[in-house]
């Protein structure tokens, strides 16, 4: 197995023009190219870089990114700084996976919900800006032909619906000149042919590879086409996510069950203002940012991280607000990579860290 192939696997996963701005995702430490094995950890520590050794893994996939700024020395003198230090010393590539894995449809929360039972989960704050539209003009005679390239190249894709687009009837005109080489019709001559005009949807980040289908797929010498970006919310990408339980729960046995799960000594919340609860928002790490968003969802319940003092008072008795702990929240993440690098490639070791990476100590 070659890095280039896992990191091409974890692009198609979660994307990196899925990450926020802030964010440093991606390829952080180039080590060997052929890989010995794949660990998975929550965060990158130089403990976790000496259990790699120890595993003979000479890469390491985890979810937040060791460097998030840029840096203008490596001295040692920081814990960031070792951790690179040693990573590079014993050629082991480090890879994050942020929060564009936070912000796709089957990233971290839905893990989460998965271990809360939360069903049918949706993304609670859908990105939008994020999808572009194709028209294009096909010969009828080979409008399948070109739906199916595109569709294969990640066109068409509308929720939980693959290969959806429209096309109309319609007859397009061209005469060719000397120098051309047309498909069809006489150089010299206007030519009439029965067109269909194709319309899909795409993910912005995937137009070089869907120009590129069409431009293979399609017969003509020169494609007519058009590009155009769209404002809708794309409702597979996005913060958080919102679901309901199998049935309503006692509000203290399900912030016990929550407790348990998650498997945090302390759960920091607000009043309850009602009896059962139903419906559940949730953002694994920091996510009070939602706050309004799970109150317009209707949901019941918000449980997120690292809530501040005067932010609790924000609920206002609209919503059960809960600070579960940043890594208690998002320890599920290197299971679900484990699980889905393991699946993609069966024959490679893949390994989850053992290493305990949460700061936070409680007494």
């Amino acid at each position: 197995m070659r890095l280039q192939d896992l990191l091409q696997w974890i692009q198609e996963f979660a994307p990196a023009q899925y990450s926020e701005e802030y964010d440093n995702v991606g390829l952080l430490v180039k080590g060997d190219e052929n890989l010995t094995g794949v660990l998975v950890s929550l965060d990158c520590t130089e403990e976790v870089i000496e259990e790699a050794i120890q595993r003979k893994c000479n890469v390491i996939v985890a979810h937040h990114p060791i460097l998030f700024k840029g840096i203008k020395r490596i001295i040692g003198a920081s814990y960031v700084d070792r951790t690179l230090i040693k990573a590079i010393r014993n050629n082991i590539s480090i890879i994050a996976i942020h929060t564009n894995l936070d912000n796709v449809h089957h990233g971290v929360n839905a893990e989460l919900c998965k271990r809360l039972n939360i069903q049918n989960p949706q993304i609670l704050q859908p990105k939008s800006k994020l999808l572009c539209k194709l028209y294009t003009y096909v010969p009828a005679s080979h409008h399948e032909e070109v739906s199916a390239a595109l569709f294969a190249a990640g066109a068409g894709n509308i929720g939980n619906y693959s290969e959806c687009s429209f096309s109309t009837d319609g007859q397009g005109t061209f005469k060719a000149n000397d120098q051309a080489n047309p498909f069809i019709g006489q150089i010299g001559q206007r030519h009439t042919e029965p067109e269909k005009k194709l319309e899909v949807i795409f993910p912005a980040y995937l137009q070089t590879e869907i120009l590129k289908a069409l431009r293979e797929s399609h017969p003509y010498e020169e494609v007519a086409y058009e590009v155009i970006a769209l404002q809708n919310s794309y409702q597979l990408v996005g913060s958080g996510m919102v679901g309901n339980l199998t049935e309503p729960m006692e509000v203290i046995e399900f912030l016990k069950e929550v407790k348990n799960v998650l498997g945090t000594p302390v759960l920091r919340y607000t009043a309850p203002i009602k009896q059962k609860i139903k419906r559940v928002a949730v953002c694994g790490g920091a996510g009070f940012f939602l706050l309004k968003d799970a109150v317009k969802a209707g949901a019941d319940v918000f449980i997120t991280a690292d809530i501040k003092y005067h932010d609790f008072f924000d609920a206002d008795g609209k919503i059960l607000l809960v600070d579960a702990g940043h890594f208690e929240t998002e320890q599920f993440t290197k299971h679900l990579l484990a699980h889905e690098i393991q699946k993609n490639f069966p024959k490679f070791a893949v390994l989850i860290s053992n290493t305990n990476t949460n700061p936070v100590n409680y007494l």
